[in-house]
């Protein structure tokens, strides 16, 4: 069974959406954190004829959920999944620093909640809840070993990691969880963060500054 994964930009901070199915799971997805203005998203998916099952966030800041309830209202049947430690910032604008930005952000209540540890299954795919907080409380990855690729979010980017100068930002606990969850894994594993390009584990072993 072949992983598929589509790429889309959304929003103002142009956060990457990930659109996962399976060769062999017709018709239907996964949907990897949704930034604001997801209506390009939905053109996406009906043309690619698939239908999400889940909603994974891989944390609870604004921009990665700002699209969620637009998803959630065209898609009841999605199970909306956000890692335990993150919970309280889908409905609160302060804490997922919406507010910030005068925009005003919220989500609904996460209908499931994920915890490092917890294995997930799209078809034949198993995929493994990694832990990798420090950005936010509860930050989280996603990691399929069969496909060779993991989900990051705003923990690891190429050539960077994520802000720690912000509310509940820690920088100690997040270079530290890079480092064990992240770097350990095979070099040739595909990073797909939640911002800007996708890279390799062996390459920000060997060029990212921040995890050195």
């Amino acid at each position: 069974m072949t992983l598929q994964i589509e790429t889309i930009s959304l929003g103002p901070l142009e956060t990457n959406c990930y659109v996962l199915w399976a060769d062999g799971e017709p018709g239907l997805a996964w949907l990897v954190d949704i930034g604001m203005w997801s209506k390009p998203l939905v053109e996406l998916l009906r043309g690619r004829q698939l239908t999400p099952s889940r909603i994974l966030l891989t944390h609870g800041h604004g921009d990665h959920i700002g699209g969620v309830e637009y998803i959630k209202q065209t898609y009841s049947q999605a199970i909306l999944c956000c890692p335990d430690g993150d919970k309280e910032m889908l409905t609160s604008p302060e804490l997922n620093l919406s507010a910030t930005f005068l925009m005003g952000i919220s989500s609904p209540e996460a209908d499931e909640i994920l915890r490092p540890g917890d294995e997930l299954n799209l078809g034949q795919l198993q995929w493994q809840v990694l832990d990798t907080a420090g950005h936010t409380p509860g930050g989280v990855s996603f990691y399929c070993p069969s496909a060779g690729v993991v989900l990051t979010g705003d923990a690891l980017f190429a050539g960077s990691i994520g802000r720690t100068d912000i509310p509940r930002g820690d920088a100690e606990l997040l270079v530290e969880n890079i480092r064990k969850n992240l770097l350990t894994l095979p070099g040739e594993t595909r990073v797909y963060p939640g911002h800007g390009p996708a890279t390799t584990i062996a390459a920000e072993l060997a060029n990212n500054p921040y995890v050195q």
